[in-house]
């Protein structure tokens, strides 16, 4: 009966995966937004759940898609673009985290640390989600995505840094997973160009190059959960002192994409989606309605000014992308769930907004607000 269960769960997920593709072409949305959309139907129809290998796979693709977002950055460009890249996505982070915590705590009597945990969960820009949307995009300029990518990253860490510091206690398995996670990007950065030979290796089936990457990032992923640390930062970092070696060998980068693509992210979104709970969510629909607005608004306020001034063509959609969460603002709910800082229904309702915010704005950006044109965007 167990297995039965378990076929059909992989049934139900394949189906989904393969649905999902063929909605995003007639469509010509993002497929990460129909994945979400349809495990989190599929989730509260009782016709799917995440299982614990779902979940690996889940996390590994969410640090997979930080690696490549990664290597799309031009480092030269992210040192020419660093003042705006960072203001972009400094505020990105400020004004939501302040914005969410101060209506929680003084309007909704959330306690302090519930507080906290709302305004970095609603802080968060989805890294993931931004760099699929962005490669699924035709015609936009590169300067502008590497911007974006860099201003996520951004984000994304001030989050990350919020968490650590408000409150994970560091421990000696922290230090290890900082240490090994230098260790491994030093050398990976100055030793990775033996590994992709492609004149030797063109050609071959068995992917060595991909297995090796693969091999990194999880390494990162086993010393993070020991050490209490998000594996996504050295991902990021790895991907992005890389870049200039795997620009050299574009087939490598096409082919990981589809491996990527094929099977591993869409779990990953698919996961994302089955941690909605719709029922909650009805229960305290005012609730998510208000946090969810908070979270775009104060969004809008944080980037908007900066994207309006330093990009010419892109501000609206930059600034929706920019309010988009997941892999993060996931992180930092489920923290606050299994340390006891938040209930059942304060999960739901930050998880539940964290995912509209990875389908919603992404939808009207993708929709209504792409640059009309692909040159000369970025001042």
């Amino acid at each position: 009966m167990i297995a039965d269960i378990t076929q059909f769960n992989i049934l139900i997920l394949v189906i989904i995966i393969f649905v999902s593709s063929l909605i995003s072409l007639r469509l010509g949305l993002a497929v990460a937004i129909i994945e979400i959309i349809l495990g989190a139907i599929f989730g509260n129809l009782g016709l799917l759940y995440a299982t614990d290998w779902m979940t690996l796979i889940a996390t590994f693709g969410g640090i997979l898609l930080t690696f490549m977002a990664g290597t799309e950055i031009d480092t030269k460009i992210m040192r020419e673009k660093y003042k705006e890249s960072f203001l972009i996505g400094f505020f990105s982070f400020l004004t939501p985290f302040i914005g969410a915590f101060l209506y929680t705590y003084f309007i909704a009597f959330w306690n302090l640390q519930a507080a906290l945990i709302a305004g970095i969960a609603l802080s968060t820009t989805s890294l993931a989600v931004v760099y699929s949307v962005l490669m699924e995009t035709e015609n936009l300029d590169s300067n502008l995505i590497k911007t974006i990518l860099a201003a996520t990253f951004i984000t994304d860490m001030s989050t990350a840094l919020a968490l650590s510091i408000i409150f994970i206690k560091p421990d000696l398995y922290t230090l290890l997973f900082i240490v090994v996670s230098i260790i491994v990007i030093i050398l990976a950065a100055k030793y990775s160009e033996r590994i992709f030979q492609h004149h030797k290796l063109k050609g071959k089936v068995i992917e060595p190059e991909i297995k090796y990457i693969f091999i990194l990032l999880v390494i990162f992923m086993y010393f993070a959960a020991i050490g209490n640390g998000q594996a996504v930062l050295p991902a990021f970092v790895l991907g992005l002192l890389m870049s200039k070696q795997l620009s050299q060998v574009k087939h490598l980068m096409v082919r990981m994409r589809t491996v990527a693509y094929a099977a591993i992210t869409p779990i990953f979104f698919i996961v994302g989606g089955l941690k909605i709970s719709f029922p909650l969510i009805i229960v305290a629909l005012s609730l998510f309605v208000i946090l969810f607005t908070i979270k775009i608004a104060t969004k809008f306020i944080g980037v908007y000014f900066f994207a309006n001034k330093y990009i010419k063509n892109g501000s609206t959609y930059t600034t929706l992308l920019m309010s988009t969460g997941l892999t993060f603002g996931t992180i930092a709910s489920l923290f606050g769930f299994n340390a006891g800082y938040i209930n059942q229904t304060q999960y739901s309702i930050l998880i539940g907004v964290v995912i509209a915010s990875a389908v919603i704005p992404t939808f009207i950006a993708q929709k209504w607000f792409l640059p009309l044109h692909s040159e000369d965007i970025i001042e």
